[in-house]
C-alpha cells in the first residue's frame, strides 16, 4: 500500500519543524523534570543499599568492585554473586547466570529491579504465590552474578540532569560497543500502515 503524498508531506513538515525547534537546543542542560526520588534510589544510595544487603547475608551473597582506568577515564562496576549455601557446596558444577542492569545511564528502573532481585534471593522479600521449596531446589543448582549498575558514570550524568543520556562518561553506548558490524546501518523495517 502506497503512502499518500499529502501524508508524506505532513510527515516531512512535522519533522522539519521539530528539527528547527530543537536543532540549536542545548540538550545537555539540566532537565526541568527531576528524577522522582520516591521511586528511584540515587546511584550512591542504591550501591550502599546493596552493600548493606550483602553485609547482612554473607552466607549467600558476596560483593566485588572492579575498577579500570584508560587514558584518564575511570570506570567502576560493582557485582554481587549469589550462591545458596555457598560455604557448604562445591559451586563448580552449578549453572552460571549473569544478570546485568543499568547498561544505559537513563535506565533507572532496571537498577531498582536488580535491588529487588537481590532482596528476594536473600529472602528479605518474597514472591507471592511461589512455592519456596521449589524455588530453593532451583536456586541450589545455580550461581547468579548480578551487576546492578553497569554504567555508573552514565547514571551520574543522568542524575546531574541529562535524563536522556544512554552513553557512559566517554560517550560510548555500551549496548552497541561490540566488535561486530561496525559502520553498518541497520535496515529500517516499516510495519503495515493503518490510516
Amino acid at each position: 500500500m502506497a503512502v499518500p503524498f499529502s501524508l508524506f508531506c505532513l510527515f516531512l513538515l512535522t519533522f522539519a519543524s521539530f528539527k528547527c525547534a530543537y536543532a540549536d537546543a542545548n540538550l545537555t542542560q539540566p532537565s526541568p523534570t527531576p528524577i522522582n526520588r520516591d521511586l528511584y534510589h540515587s546511584s550512591s544510595d542504591l550501591i550502599e543499599e546493596i552493600k548493606s544487603l550483602v553485609h547482612r547475608h554473607p552466607d549467600k551473597l558476596t560483593l566485588e568492585t572492579m575498577k579500570a582506568v584508560n587514558r584518564g577515564y575511570e570506570a567502576e562496576i560493582t557485582a554481587v554473586t549469589y550462591c545458596r549455601n555457598r560455604k557448604e557446596s562445591d559451586d563448580r558444577s552449578k549453572f552460571r547466570i549473569l544478570l546485568s542492569f543499568g547498561q544505559h545511564g537513563r535506565e533507572l528502573i532496571t537498577t531498582e529491579l536488580a535491588l529487588r532481585i537481590l532482596s528476594i534471593l536473600s529472602e528479605e522479600q518474597f514472591l507471592p504465590k511461589i512455592n519456596r521449596a521449589t524455588l530453593d531446589s532451583i536456586l541450589d543448582k545455580v550461581v547468579i552474578k548480578v551487576v546492578p549498575m553497569e554504567n555508573l558514570n552514565g547514571r551520574k550524568l543522568v542524575e546531574a540532569g541529562d535524563l536522556c543520556e544512554r552513553r557512559n562518561g566517554r560517550g560510548v553506548d555500551l549496548n552497541r560497543n561490540w566488535g561486530v558490524d561496525w559502520g553498518k546501518k541497520e535496515k529500517v523495517h516499516f510495519g503495515h500502515l493503518f490510516l
